[in-house]
């Protein structure tokens, strides 16, 4: 139990934990302590000064040890001759703490007054101001006129790019060292440092590209001055002109909770555009951080490249047509069709999106099923994480097993939450068949062989459960079992298990047999049922799990059913542009419809194509990884000529004699609670409830927390897995199909990148330079057997088998080789989403087209 201490600051009496800072507990009383290097997601340092105190202490009798007291019964204090740091003093019974002494106002005075000779007085067009703390404790704290001579006012360099997000003005900077030890710290990329000594100190980038981090953008929150602002809000707007709609970041399955800044400008043509993307702090999901894909890469929401009108194919052309033709034209058709309607929905979909496409599909008798190469969505549903899961409580009584992911790669922030439970203590295992920034953090790591990753957590399983299944040949391929027990036992022992599964060179059927043998692992060791307990799919897209709780499950042998089906009904989805065999099979089908926010590949093939919102002119809910529904809300007004993809799947419905819930978003939620039972207890009123949090951030807590917003519209409701509600859960076997040989060639296996070529990436103005050209990833061994080189431009086949040529093949990809030693030998690594058509291991051909130079 946690030892309470009681103390008086400023005459209020406080009882804090034990161990509280004296800056924190004051916080936590509503007593300010003005700081600038302090943060409270980091360690303290001590280094600005700001939050200096008068600390008084009880004294106590040195022989007898108890306390002194004064004539009137009170404890003698003896106060220290010097002001000390409430940052890095930590609270103890009976002190009492002084912070509007004339003593401790001088001090901060002077500690204001020394760091505004070296500050410019640009507030009038810095981009923090408004929203700057040390304009607001300069107001508050500081000494009202300066004695400084403005002719010897510092003066360096103020527009000095760490690379192509941020940007450094050297002048503003007061050295507080907070995004230096946010990227060391929290996020353990030290790609900036501090540079000379003195006035002469400034920030410098060690990396190559500059700033060279994923959570770059987080340290422009947190500088308590405009010495970083990111590149897209620089002298763009002034925070008292922008208007705030909380959403949620659809780009992973994280589910970060976010804030769209919009303004209407006269140089978009009097148009609302966003002008920058903050988080919103969620403790349980978030915190208070990003990812920079999720702050920079909005610009597809308003792509002039958006469709923008619904066409019909008439005499084999293409044609923009009214929305009264377009949705008739789609409704004949799904009636001449009726069950031979195959609907697909991608994880972009709302769950009122996929709720409504499901229901069309089942009132003419078709089938829906969701379009992604990921499966595990029935076991989260059975043995996720429970009500309570806070990755931010987990420590040393936590194991953590992450198992075919690269998680910074798939899912940045989670990587972040997962390396700092490890910081607390929590016993991090890391299984993957290649080295990953994560395996530095382990406390194990397996490496396996493509192709064995259901069979390596199996293996844990039979470590420690008298049911023993059959691993078959995949045995060969899993590690050693002595080294297999340790890992076993190390999870089994834990308090509190949590297993993050991804679908690293796994297709649709093999990431399922992973899910499973999971769920195996986690039910054989008692890791379910319990917060801090259970399963997170590393999902590809932002809702896939709320897609698949909506009924729309993933197809195997998704070729046969596409070339099987008379209509095909795409939502989210373009297979056409994802698989040469599915663009095949599309070719058999009779009518298409497609509803997308771009002119995909399938859309090419469509008979009628409907445009429809982005998530940002639109409200909606999104399901995360960990099953919890959050609600996002509109930013934008939507452009003419498109609707929300419920509203149109509903006006289809509405052709064809089917009543589905059309008019709001809530509506579609209404029903979905009345015939989804895990989501019976979701409103939007419940979505929008919130509790106080900590952190204090935004608004009057700026200087403490930095600018991240406070979370107003809704912290989301957390799905209870059937394990939590009592169900019986018991052990199932699944195994994956067999990888094909590659005989005397390669394997190529499909991973993720963050900066993928997707067009919810590819139109962003500042991620341009971080989006790598379309390439493959060979070992060294294989690259000297074959005689590649490392930039060589080469063609690539799928599901051919054959040693490198100098031949071009027909009709293959062109693309750059990179030579990683971190790539197994035998194995090519082919990220998804990058115009290489994989979406599961498979042979791979590979001929010379131009050497790189020498």
């Amino acid at each position: 139990m946690t030892k309470m201490v009681t103390l008086i600051i400023d005459e209020v009496p406080v009882e804090v934990p034990e161990g509280t800072l004296i800056v924190n507990a004051a916080k936590l009383a509503g007593i300010d302590i003005p700081v600038f290097c302090y943060h409270p997601k980091m360690e303290p340092v001590g280094m600005c000064r700001m939050c200096l105190v008068e600390i008084g202490r009880p004294v106590r009798d040195r022989t007898t040890g108890e306390l002194v007291l004064e004539a009137d019964g009170r404890p003698k204090m003896q106060f220290g001759p010097k002001l000390e740091t409430a940052c890095t003093t930590p609270v103890s019974e009976g002190m009492v703490v002084l912070g509007t002494t004339a003593k401790v106002k001088a001090g901060r005075e002077d500690i204001i007054e020394f760091l505004l000779t070296s500050h410019p007085l640009d507030c009038p067009i810095c981009d923090k101001g408004g929203e700057c703390p040390l304009q607001n404790l300069t107001m508050g704290f500081g000494p009202g006129e300066s004695r400084f001579i403005y002719d010897d006012k510092l003066q360096l360099r103020k527009h000095v790019p760490l690379g192509e997000l941020i940007i450094l003005d050297r002048e503003r900077c007061i050295q507080c060292a907070r995004c230096t030890r946010f990227q060391t710290e929290v996020v353990d990329d030290p790609v900036i440092g501090f540079y000379q000594r003195g006035r002469a100190l400034e920030i410098v980038t060690f990396s190559e590209p500059g700033f060279d981090s994923y959570y770059s953008g987080n340290t422009t929150d947190i500088c308590p001055v405009g010495a970083l602002t990111t590149v897209d809000f620089r002298f763009e707007a002034r925070p008292w002109e922008l208007k705030a709609a909380a959403s949620i970041c659809p780009h992973c399955p994280v589910g970060c909770n976010t804030t769209l800044n919009t303004r209407r400008e006269a140089r978009a043509g009097g148009e609302v555009v966003i002008k920058r993307v903050m988080p919103r702090q969620n403790e349980w999901v978030n915190e208070i951080w990003i990812c920079d894909k999720g702050r920079f890469a909005y610009h597809y929401t308003q792509s002039e490249d958006s469709l923008n009108r619904p066409m019909v194919r008439k005499n084999g052309e293409m044609n923009q047509v009214e929305w009264d033709e377009a949705l008739q034209a789609a409704a004949d058709g799904f009636r001449r069709h009726g069950a031979g309607v195959l609907a697909l929905g991608g994880g972009r979909l709302s769950n009122e999106d996929a709720f409504n496409l499901g229901q069309l599909a089942k009132g003419l008798g078709g089938k829906a099923a969701q379009y992604t190469h990921m499966g595990g969505g029935d076991q989260a549903a059975q043995v996720g994480v429970a009500k309570g899961t806070n990755f931010s409580e987990m420590g040393l009584e936590t194991a953590i097993l992450v198992v075919a992911s690269d998680l910074q790669e798939e899912a940045p922030v989670w990587w972040l939450r997962v390396k700092q439970a490890h910081d607390r203590g929590a016993t991090l295992i890391v299984v993957n068949p290649r080295e990953t920034k994560l395996d530095k953090h382990a406390t194990h790591v397996v490496r396996y062989t493509y192709g064995a990753e259901a069979a390596t957590v199996l293996s844990m399983v039979n470590a420690l459960s008298a049911k023993r299944p059959d691993l078959g040949t995949t045995a060969a391929k899993a590690p050693a079992p002595r080294e297999i027990e340790a890992v076993a036992q190390a999870f089994a022992n834990a308090q509190n298990g949590i297993i993050f599964f991804g679908s690293e060179g796994l297709g649709l059927e093999a990431s399922q047999a992973l899910a499973q043998a999971c769920a195996n692992l986690l039910i054989a060791t008692n890791h379910t049922g319990r917060p801090n307990n259970g399963l997170v799919p590393v999902w590809p897209v932002g809702n896939n799990q709320g897609v698949w709780d909506m009924g729309l499950k993933p197809l195997a042998g998704l070729p046969a059913a596409v070339s099987g089906a008379k209509a095909l009904y795409l939502a989210a989805a373009d297979p056409a542009g994802d698989d040469p065999a599915l663009a095949r099979a599309m070719e058999a089908v009779d009518f298409i419809v497609v509803q997308e926010l771009f002119m995909t590949d399938s859309a090419r093939m469509a008979d009628v194509v409907f445009p429809v919102q982005p998530f940002t002119e639109r409200e909606g809910t999104y399901t995360n990884g960990e099953r919890r529904v959050q609600r996002f809300y509109p930013a934008l007004p939507p452009e003419a000529f498109t609707l929300p993809d419920y509203m149109l799947t509903a006006r289809i419905g509405r052709l064809l004699g089917l009543e589905l819930a059309e008019n709001h978003a809530m509506q579609v939620m209404e029903r979905i609670a009345a015939q989804v039972s895990d989501y019976r207890e979701v409103t939007y009123r419940k979505l929008a409830e919130v509790v106080e949090q900590w952190p204090q951030v935004g608004g009057r807590d700026l200087y403490y927390g930095g600018t991240t917003y406070k979370n107003k519209q809704g912290l989301g409701i957390k799905l209870s897995p059937a394990s939590e509600r009592g169900e019986t859960v018991s052990l199932a076997w699944a195994w994956p199909p067999e990888l094909r040989s590659a005989g005397e060639g390669l394997l190529a296996v499909p991973v993720t990148r963050l900066y993928d070529r997707g067009n919810t990436v590819l139109p962003s103005k500042l991620l341009g330079a971080r989006i790598p050209s379309p390439y493959i990833a060979v070992s060294p061994a294989d690259a000297g057997r074959l005689s590649l080189q490392d930039g060589d431009m080469v063609q690539v086949r799928f599901g051919e088998t054959g040693a490198a040529t100098e031949a071009p093949l027909p009709a293959a990809p062109m693309v750059v080789v990179r030579v990683d030693e971190r790539v197994p030998a035998g194995f090519v690594l082919a990220p998804r989403t990058m115009g290489l058509p994989i979406f599961e291991p498979t042979p791979v051909e590979i001929s010379v087209v131009e050497r790189a130079a020498a």
